[in-house]
């Protein structure tokens, strides 16, 4: 089988979506980001990332009921697809080994 390859934006909002579930969308991504890692991202960047994930097929959308909130408007709701669940565990696996192969006196000087 092929190896999936995912960049480190790819990854992380593939991690998010499989986190919030079925409050995966593009706001909710967004802000969880911007709080988990402190890291000031974009609408539109992720909203073109999730679009690619699910070109790629690791992602699925559907649209949700309409909100008051969203001024009547829908929100497009994101769901981990099986492929993307294989693709986050490979990268899991791939960085665990790396990381084993780092000398354990290595890392202690890093204080890791």
């Amino acid at each position: 089988m092929k190896r999936a390859f995912l960049g480190e934006l790819e990854e992380v909002i593939l991690l998010t979506v499989a986190a919030l579930q079925e409050l995966a969308y593009c706001a909710s991504i967004t802000q969880t980001i911007d709080q988990q890692m402190g890291r000031n991202i974009s609408f539109p960047t992720v909203h073109t990332t999730l679009q690619r994930l699910q070109e790629k097929g690791f992602v699925a959308s559907q649209m949700g009921g309409a909100t008051a909130e969203r001024g009547g408007r829908q929100k497009r709701l994101f769901t981990i697809t099986a492929a993307g669940q294989r693709a986050l565990v490979e990268c899991r696996q791939v960085r665990t080994q790396l990381w084993d192969q780092i000398p354990t006196q290595v890392v202690q000087l890093w204080g890791a």
